[in-house]
């Protein structure tokens, strides 16, 4: 079958989607075995479906691997399940540190105190809301922000004094 699969991928070189689907059918259920072993159930048909994408984008690389071209796509497999499980830590970590972060915001400011500052954001326009929680809420300078939002550096400006100025109002605040 080696033979036969080395056959098959020479056809792909040249384009030849019936040879590639032949070779997916062959190799198909065994990757996603595979894969399945290595991730999570509900990523493993994606992870499968972009290990055939890749080995179609890259026939042309194949240099016939010691194990064949089941080896070969295998190897591929091996690379995205490893490049997915990164992603997914890469997540893991930055929603840990964002819940950790979150956590002591809570610490520091009593509930109704969040409550009300959530309640007096909700009256303002959305663009002096918007650079009103970039600038003060996320620590972003007002040129950060103006990238951000599409705005002009004075209007961001504009918005954080006359929003903080609103929203000292709204929560009854002495300037």
């Amino acid at each position: 079958m080696d033979e036969d699969d080395a056959a098959l991928l020479a056809a792909v070189r040249d384009g030849s989607a019936r040879a590639f689907n032949t070779l997916i059918d062959r190799h198909q259920q065994a990757v996603r075995a595979f894969v399945r072993r290595l991730t999570r159930p509900a990523d493993a048909d994606d992870i499968a479906q972009e290990t055939f994408l890749a080995a179609w984008m890259q026939a042309g690389s194949y240099k016939g691997a010691s194990g064949g071209v089941r080896s070969w796509l295998f190897a591929i497999a091996w690379r995205k399940a490893k490049d997915d499980h990164r992603r997914r830590f890469r997540l893991w970590r930055r929603d840990a540190a964002y819940r950790d972060t979150a956590a002591e915001d809570r610490r520091a400011t009593p509930a109704e105190d969040g409550i009300a500052l959530e309640q007096a954001l909700a009256e303002l326009p959305i663009d002096q809301r918007a650079a009103i929680v970039l600038c003060l809420g996320a620590g972003f300078t007002h040129q950060e922000a103006a990238e951000v939002l599409g705005l002009p550096l004075g209007t961001v400006k504009s918005h954080v004094l006359r929003g903080r100025e609103r929203l000292r109002g709204i929560l009854g605040e002495q300037p």
